[in-house]
């Protein structure tokens, strides 16, 4: 029997989907210079014991399993394979619990962050982790690549999020992982390894996610600074002096001047980086002024906190509009996600700037300054294959430079196909063994997202 008709054996009608024209349109996420294949078939399952069937399905027959979310990711995780079956869990969209007392959401993968954020705030609940494509991006997508976002310097990523989840494993057997209760240390945290494991290990079909009491709303404050230098000091006494702003965000001159020209917002073109913080603390007016008078003294140009929360938004735009104006300044884009010690911010924004040079493109930085998180992003003619070459390049030589500062090469966005050269030097040989041996535990066959990580 071949492998439409056992899906068919366990799957309606509709959730099998073969006509090419739209199988193709399943074959990747948005990374650029990710390969993507053709995959044979897409499967959209209901149910968990739909995604059971699919997995016994794939193991009897040895066919590769690409998992899917919303293919918001900028990794190449989601990319098909030839021969694959894509199972897409998008239409496993249930929030199956909210639980005030308990302070848990049970949701399943196919969940949009901005859904479920909204559905906790309604009980006085908050989800932190906010990734830019919040309103497109799943929760499952997010666990598999342990997405951050912007609020991540207070309240942290996805992964200190998640209690437990339930896993098709690759043979279809169901685990459950983890916990409901606030505390629990029972066994090794599997839980844990299945966060950011981008689909290489098992299909999650159920998460407990961790919530929390819904903050105070927001105050932010921008500041202009003459040098990159200047912004990142400040930052590290923000950092030092004990602040916990909810938001620490920058953006250097090449940013600045993308979203002035997309969007006139009238900033200075003298301001090399603009340093953007909000708190939502009870006195957030008080730590605003603590926090201005610091960026004065690293050497800000100008200080303006906002009062009101619309004045707070105006503030914020221009961070928000960051990715939509560098897209505008060339025919492709190239995110790279680079996070470096705090204390090494300069060096990582400096440095981009000289590989901008060396290869004369234009690569805008805004970062996750608070974290350390850079993202770096080069602009580039696809349609130019010189200059697709130095787009591919210099991003390597970001990647490097962040090795070289003690940092990480991915905050994230996830390895994927994109950066698995880059994962094996990270890791180096012995923490490849290991890792290569748990893949081999869970997923014996290597039917499971192969090609990805290493």
């Amino acid at each position: 029997m071949d492998l439409i008709a056992r899906l068919r054996a366990g799957l309606p009608g509709e959730a099998i989907l073969t006509d090419p024209d739209i199988t193709g349109s399943y074959a990747h996420d948005m990374a650029s210079f990710c390969e993507a294949g053709t995959p044979a078939v897409v499967v959209l399952p209901r149910t968990v014991e739909q995604v059971q069937h699919i997995m016994r399905t794939a193991t009897e027959l040895r066919v590769p399993v690409v998992p899917q979310g919303a293919r918001t990711g900028l990794s190449g995780a989601a990319n098909a394979s030839d021969g694959c079956l894509v199972l897409s869990l998008v239409k496993m969209d249930r929030i199956i619990e909210i639980n005030p007392v308990d302070r848990i959401a049970v949701v399943e993968p196919g969940v949009i962050n901005a859904v479920l954020s909204r559905a906790v705030n309604e009980h006085g609940l908050y989800y932190p982790p906010d990734p830019s494509s919040w309103e497109q991006c799943s929760i499952g997508g997010n666990i598999g690549t342990a997405s951050g976002g912007l609020c991540c310097v207070k309240y942290g990523v996805t992964a200190e999020y998640v209690l437990g989840l339930d896993v098709v494993l690759a043979d279809g057997r169901l685990l459950t992982t983890g916990r409901r209760t606030a505390k629990g240390v029972a066994g090794y945290d599997l839980t844990r390894l299945f966060v950011g494991s981008e689909g290489s290990l098992g299909i999650v079909v159920r998460a407990v996610l961790a919530l929390k009491p819904e903050p105070p709303g927001q105050l932010a404050l921008a500041a202009e600074f003459p040098s990159t230098a200047a912004a990142c000091e400040a930052v590290c006494e923000i950092m030092a002096r004990g602040h916990a702003p909810a938001l620490l965000e920058l953006m250097d001159r090449t940013s600045i001047r993308a979203v002035n020209a997309m969007a006139q917002m009238g900033l200075p073109d003298s301001t090399e980086a603009l340093l953007l913080a909000a708190f939502d603390t009870p006195e957030p007016a008080a730590d605003l002024a603590a926090v201005g008078a610091l960026c004065t003294a690293a050497g800000a140009t100008e200080v303006v906190p906002a009062e009101t929360a619309a004045e707070s938004d105006l503030l914020l735009q221009a961070r928000r509009l960051t990715l939509t104006a560098l897209e505008q300044v060339k025919s492709a884009t190239m995110i790279d996600d680079v996070c470096v010690p705090r204390s090494r911010l300069a060096e990582m924004l400096d440095g981009t700037a000289a590989i901008a040079e060396k290869y004369g493109l234009t690569i805008g930085v805004c970062a996750h300054a608070g974290d350390g998180n850079t993202h770096p992003t080069v602009c580039f003619d696809a349609a130019d294959p010189d200059e697709s070459r130095r787009a591919r390049a210099s991003f390597d030589d970001i990647m490097a430079l962040g090795l070289q500062l003690g940092g990480t090469i991915t905050g994230e966005h996830g390895v994927g196909v994109l950066k698995k050269e880059w994962l094996a030097r990270e890791l180096g040989p012995v923490g490849l063994e290991l890792q290569r041996g748990i893949k081999d535990v869970f997923d014996p066959l290597g039917i499971l997202n192969p090609g990805k990580l290493f």
